[in-house]
């Protein structure tokens, strides 16, 4: 499976957002879409699963193991969305639906997705708990998004990206919101979970440290267009850009170490 983005242009509202954003990610490859607020890499990510905003138009071309996504009906879209992609967000706390147990959020999609009934499904929301390490896993699906911590809840959200096994991840700067030590955690059981299930990943961040951790090739945004593009290494060692630099010299995270083939550990 591959996600192939051509010429990809935003509106919002008649105001071009995205302008002509072309990528490919290949089957199993860890990809990154890097830069500042503003610089389009969330809304390039909605586009692929069909969850603009309101007032919103996409063009261009996004293919999905060469189907084009853009124009398909929403119904075919919902499908799409956790069978073959899934999507972890920024703040689980927004994410999250405060007024359900996590464990029935991690069994609707499931449920969905696969028609199964209500015992199956708590099963597999206790394995899919247990999955993403979070304790007790058997307890903890009984409880709501405000009895977690910050890294519990984006480890449920996680669990609901793969629930239904997809192909692709999408994560929207999913440790932002957390602790330098729960970040290497979480990046941490992202990247084993990635690999286990030889899924192909699409990392958004504004920062490169954090970056080079998870991805081995990426695409640099500004203003809705690349700016520049190529290994992850490469843009560490010899960043061509402004913005390349300003956001190398505004990593925070943990101390990059490229291995010896050139990806990112």
């Amino acid at each position: 499976m591959s996600l192939e983005v051509r010429e990809l242009v935003i509106e919002i509202d008649g105001r071009r957002v995205v302008d002509g954003v072309s990528f490919t990610v290949a089957d199993g490859q860890r990809f990154g879409l890097i830069g500042e607020s503003g610089s389009g890499k969330s809304l390039t990510a909605l586009a692929v699963i069909g969850l603009l905003p309101a007032g919103a138009a996409a063009s261009g071309s996004i293919r999905w193991n060469g189907v084009e996504l853009l124009g398909m009906p929403d119904r075919e879209l919902a499908k799409l969305r956790g069978d073959d992609i899934g999507m972890v967000f920024q703040e689980p706390r927004t994410a999250l639906n405060p007024i359900r147990t996590v464990g029935r959020q991690i069994a609707e999609s499931v449920r969905i997705h696969e028609r199964i009934g209500r015992r199956e499904a708590r099963q597999r929301a206790v394995a899919e708990a247990a999955r993403v390490r979070l304790p007790d896993p058997a307890a903890v699906i009984d409880r709501y998004p405000h009895q977690l911590s910050g890294g519990q809840r984006q480890r449920v959200a996680l669990a609901m990206a793969l629930a239904c096994g997809p192909k692709l991840l999408i994560a929207d700067e999913p440790t932002t919101a957390l602790d330098v030590t729960i970040q290497a955690e979480v990046l941490k059981l992202l990247l084993s979970l990635v690999e286990e299930h030889g899924m192909s990943m699409v990392f958004i961040t504004h920062d490169l440290a954090v970056l080079s951790q998870v991805a081995t090739h990426a695409v640099v945004l500004e203003h809705g267009r690349v700016v520049e593009q190529g290994p992850v290494r490469t843009l560490l060692s010899t960043p061509a850009s402004p913005i390349t630099q300003a956001l190398l010299r505004d990593a925070t995270a943990t101390l990059w170490r490229p291995d010896a083939e050139g990806g990112a550990r």
